[in-house]
C-alpha cells in the first residue's frame, strides 16, 4: 500500500469535497485552489473516487483510475462530477446538500493481475481489499473494494463487473481479458 494520508490530510480533503459539493449544487464554478497552502501529499498527483450517499443510498459516484491532477484538485473535480454528472442520477439540488454524506477513496496505482486460465481469477482476488478493473478492447469497468460489502462472492462480482464494462456476464470465463487490481484508502464525513 502506498503511504497513508494523515488525519489532517483526510479532514482537508473532506472539507474541500464539502465545499465543492455546495458550490456545484448552487450552480457556481469552483475557484482555483491555492496549492501552495496544501501539504505535499495533497499537491502530488493522485487518483480518487468520490461517493455521495443520501439516507444510505448511492446519490453519485465518479472518479479516475489514473493519477493526473494534484490530489486536492482531483477530489474537488470528482465531487463536482459526482454531484452533477453521474448519468444514473439527476444533479444534486441545493436543498439536498446537507443530507448528503461524502466518502473519498484515494487509489493506489493499478497493477496487472497475471493469470493463465480464467478459473484462477476468483482465487486471485481478495474480497474487501482489491478494487478491480476489467478491460477488453474499448470496454472497461471497475468496482471499488467497497463493492465487496454488497457482493462478497467472487464469481458474482466478476460477472457484475463484466456487465458494468458492457461485456457478457460470463466474459471473464470465455477468454483472456485484462484485469488490474488496486487498493483504496477510504474515509468519510
Amino acid at each position: 500500500m502506498e503511504s497513508s494520508l494523515s488525519s489532517d490530510e483526510k479532514k482537508t480533503l473532506l472539507l474541500l469535497a464539502r465545499q465543492a459539493l455546495t458550490t456545484a449544487a448552487n450552480g457556481e464554478l469552483l475557484e482555483p485552489l491555492n496549492l501552495d497552502d496544501m501539504p505535499q501529499r495533497l499537491r502530488a498527483p493522485g487518483a480518487s473516487f468520490v461517493t455521495l450517499t443520501r439516507d444510505g443510498l448511492l446519490r453519485g459516484c465518479i472518479g479516475t483510475l489514473k493519477k493526473q491532477l494534484p490530489l486536492a484538485d482531483d477530489v474537488r473535480q470528482h465531487t463536482v462530477a459526482a454531484a452533477l454528472s453521474d448519468y444514473r442520477f439527476p444533479p444534486v439540488k441545493p436543498e439536498e446538500v446537507d443530507e448528503i454524506e461524502i466518502e473519498v477513496s484515494v487509489l493506489t496505482t493499478p497493477q496487472h493481475l497475471e493469470y493463465k486460465h480464467p478459473d484462477e481469477l476468483p482465487k486471485l482476488l481478495r474480497p474487501g481489499i482489491d478494487g478491480v478493473i476489467v478491460t477488453h478492447g474499448n470496454n472497461r469497468g471497475t468496482f471499488l473494494p467497497q463493492v465487496w460489502e454488497k457482493v462478497p462472492d467472487t464469481v458474482t462480482f466478476l460477472g457484475m463487473l463484466c456487465e458494468k464494462a458492457f461485456l457478457p456476464h460470463d466474459a471473464w470465463r470465455q477468454g483472456h481479458l485484462e484485469f488490474l487490481t488496486y487498493q483504496v484508502e477510504s474515509f468519510h464525513e
